[in-house]
């Protein structure tokens, strides 16, 4: 039996694996094998030790990662049914079925939902005659940032009696609590707590617990809460065989009630430990390693270790600096785009960002040529409730008989419009054949309070004034006044991360308006939203084969050929709210650490020296983190620079030149793919000897016989005909203007075109 899987382990993770009593914590390196030293380990203790599988736990973080350990404990041993191997909320789901009664609940308790949550929140907060746009998420918030700490309402409201509406968070928290114990319901959140206030108030309950797990296992140890800590503190209490583990340089979910300080502790807490680390990496180059080395050892609050590998040593990451987001997306789709060629498929790439709102160029540039991709960690772009709540009034103002649109955003930011209302509306729309915009123009023919009614009629005025300001605003003008006459902006008031991720949302949207603006001098309103409905519609692609597009914590746990992180401008990554904080510091530099090792073989890092964000455009700073690793990255220099003497101008003359451009109508600006040796010309330019897809391949025939001329009509697959309206690079790139799309600069090797005979 040791043949079949021990053999398969290295001299470091063998020893964990045979070292079967007391506490034991293995701190696992990125990539070191720590899932098969967990299950060799499980496998180890049955046909070796003889343990029963019934006597064995063993606590995962997804139920994904539950069901492939199952599937692999059953390869290497066969029948696994009697062991525990589940999320720890499964486990605990589990324990309460059968013990809850001891907590005064019937073991048939209901498990509410996030949504089931809200509701009975704000049904609470509404009969205290409170705003529920005010507390509700405020509340929502702090009753599972306590319960995630084990405080009651009023141990809350003790330790944080100095914090703004602590009083108002405790009348909550404590009635929240009262109405589950009446609805015999459980929380996410409870699913924890119960079985700890379990354990700690019946000593039978956790003695049998206690005695019949001999063996507990935890994986990804260092994103244990306090609560589940105690757990399994609890648990392993009678034998005193826990098995952690986890590495605490991937401790990234502080923000969600995660104590690093539960893995930096383990020895002290459990007498006795013993400490393994598992050092070598099976994934990554030895370029990579060493740059995700060099970033790590920064941080103090840690447990020394050196990633090493016998993989080759691959090439040295990339890191590359744009002129703006746009140029950034650009070099990152034609850089995929090029290895695609060569052989890659799509699902070898992964675009990694700090924020979720970074997404939408990249997503803009795949749509251009035509390359599949997902995007994790947030919705599309377009699709993101926000934008689909702000356009909605676009789509109202351009259409207003777009009934979809209308009842979208009726109370969206609350109005006071409630469901009710909304139900007699939709009821005489369909009765009487109208609208539902021209029942509410006759909103006094309503059969509705007065109340209800001047909220309509507030509601109708809005829209009215809306109608008539995109008569004579330019498109990005006209959104701005959307967001401050819908005081769009309020619904996301509270200082949380989701709020900021929304609100850099909003302005993503006027960024994507001005630059549609830029290059569509007379486009319309509607032009707008024919480009949007474009961008947003999903691709029939294989799902097995897409380019992740993700946030760096959607991705912990996976790995790629080729990673790309982006965004590396101050502020974004790290996040700026962390330069407050040590812990949170660190937290954002394991962060980096954790996508820099996603990476197997070749790693690009980008930034732009230009981004907008929050409604404006501003210069960036380089990131501090690059700073830390630069010694080790090959800096490509774009033929972009504008600080570059090859052009023979500086960044004021330039910034002077795109100005004046802009003003004498050039709608290239900054944004032509070439640069000039006259920043003001638009028709003389010289060959940098730059190829957009950074690689040697050779240049199509039809492109140098120069077939792509001004005036010749070509299909794009996705936008369309469309023509050529200019020519550049030796031919390598090309202009085309798309008939409700705008102006495209494609590369032509790899955009999906073809000549219209």
């Amino acid at each position: 039996m040791e043949n079949s899987y021990l053999q398969k382990l290295n001299s470091a993770q063998i020893l964990p694996v045979k070292d079967t009593d007391g506490a034991v914590l293995v701190i696992a390196g990125a990539g070191s094998g720590k899932t098969r030293v967990l299950t060799s380990r499980i496998a180890y203790l049955i046909s070796e030790k003889g343990v029963d599988p019934s006597n064995i736990l063993a606590i995962t973080f997804t139920n994904k990662a539950a069901d492939e350990m199952k599937v692999r404990l059953e390869k290497m041993i066969g029948y696994v049914d009697d062991m525990w191997v589940s999320t720890i909320h499964s486990m605990c789901v589990k324990i309460l079925r059968s013990s809850i009664a001891h907590l005064g609940f019937e073991k048939n308790f209901s498990i509410y939902s996030e949504d089931d949550k809200e509701r009975v929140l704000k049904r609470i907060i509404q009969e205290k005659g409170l705003e529920p746009e005010k507390f509700l998420k405020l509340c929502k918030n702090h009753i599972s940032s306590a319960k995630n700490s084990d405080l009651s309402p009023r141990e809350y409201r003790d330790e944080n009696i100095k914090m703004p509406n602590i009083g108002t968070i405790y009348d909550v928290y404590f009635e929240y609590e009262q109405e589950l114990k009446r609805a015999n319901a459980l929380d996410f959140d409870d699913l924890l707590i119960k079985t700890l206030h379990l354990f700690e108030e019946q000593d039978s309950v956790l003695e049998y617990y206690a005695k019949k797990f001999r063996y507990v296992h935890i994986d990804e140890f260092q994103d244990t809460n306090t609560v589940q800590y105690k757990i399994a503190k609890l648990l392993s209490s009678y034998h005193g065989n826990i098995f952690a583990v986890g590495d605490d340089d991937q401790s990234i979910y502080g923000w969600r009630g995660a104590k690093i300080a539960n893995i930096l502790g383990f020895e002290r807490d459990f007498k006795g430990a013993k400490v393994y680390k598992l050092e070598q990496n099976y994934r990554s180059t030895k370029n990579i390693l060493n740059v995700a080395n060099l970033i790590i050892k920064n941080n103090g609050s840690r447990k020394n270790k050196v990633l090493w590998t016998e993989n080759d040593g691959g090439q040295k990451p990339e890191y590359y600096t744009a002129f703006d987001e746009n140029r950034e997306a650009e070099y990152v789709a034609t850089k995929i785009k090029s290895l695609i060629s060569s052989g890659k498929k799509a699902s070898d790439f992964a675009v990694l960002m700090r924020v979720n709102a970074l997404s939408r160029s990249f997503e803009q540039e795949f749509l251009k040529y035509n390359i599949p991709y997902k995007v994790f960690g947030g919705f599309k772009f377009f699709d993101r409730k926000e934008i689909k709540d702000l356009t909605a009034y676009l789509r109202i103002v351009t259409n207003p008989l777009d009934n979809e649109a209308i009842l979208r955003i009726i109370n969206v930011p609350r109005r006071g419009i409630g469901d009710k209302t909304v139900e007699i509306i939709t009821r005489t729309a369909s009765e009487q054949d109208l609208s539902v915009y021209e029942v509410i123009l006759g909103v006094d023919e309503l059969p509705l309070p007065s109340g209800a009614k001047s909220r309509l009629k507030e509601f109708k005025n809005l829209l009215y004034e809306l109608i008539l300001d995109a008569q004579d605003l330019k498109v990005p003008d006209f959104i701005n006044k959307v967001i401050e006459k819908t005081a769009f902006l309020s619904q996301f008031e509270e200082n949380t991360e989701e709020n900021e991720s929304k609100k850099l949302n909003v302005s993503e949207l006027v960024n994507s308006a001005q630059e549609f603006a830029k290059i569509n001098k007379d486009a319309t309103l509607t032009d707008y939203l024919g480009s949007i409905t474009l961008s947003s519609d999903l691709d029939d692609f294989d799902g097995s084969n897409f380019v992740s597009v993700a946030t760096v914590h959607s991705v912990k746990g996976l790995e790629f050929d080729t990673v790309f992180i982006v965004g590396m401008d101050e502020t974004i990554f790290p996040i700026s709210r962390a330069n407050d904080s040590v812990e949170e510091y660190e937290e954002e530099r394991r962060l980096m650490y954790v996508a820099i090792t996603r990476a197997k073989k070749d790693l690009f890092i980008t930034r732009a020296k230009s981004r907008f964000l929050y409604g404006r455009r501003s210069d960036t700073i380089e990131s501090a983190f690059i700073k830390e690793i630069k010694p080790l990255l090959y800096e490509k220099k774009s033929p972009y620079d504008y600080q570059s003497r090859d052009f023979g101008y500086s960044r004021e003359r330039y910034a002077r030149g795109y100005t004046k451009n802009l003003q004498s109508g050039n709608e290239y600006g900054y944004y032509s793919d070439e640069p000039t040796q006259n920043p003001f010309s638009k028709t003389k330019s010289f060959s940098t000897g730059y190829n957009l897809q950074g690689t040697a391949k050779k240049q199509e025939s039809t492109t140098s016989s120069g077939a792509y001329r001004s005036g010749v009509k070509v299909n794009h697959k996705k936008f369309g005909i469309g023509t050529v309206i200019a020519v550049k690079d030796g031919g390598r790139v090309i202009d085309v203007a798309f008939s409700g799309v705008g102006i495209k600069s494609l590369a032509v090797e790899y955009a999906p075109i073809e000549i219209v005979k």
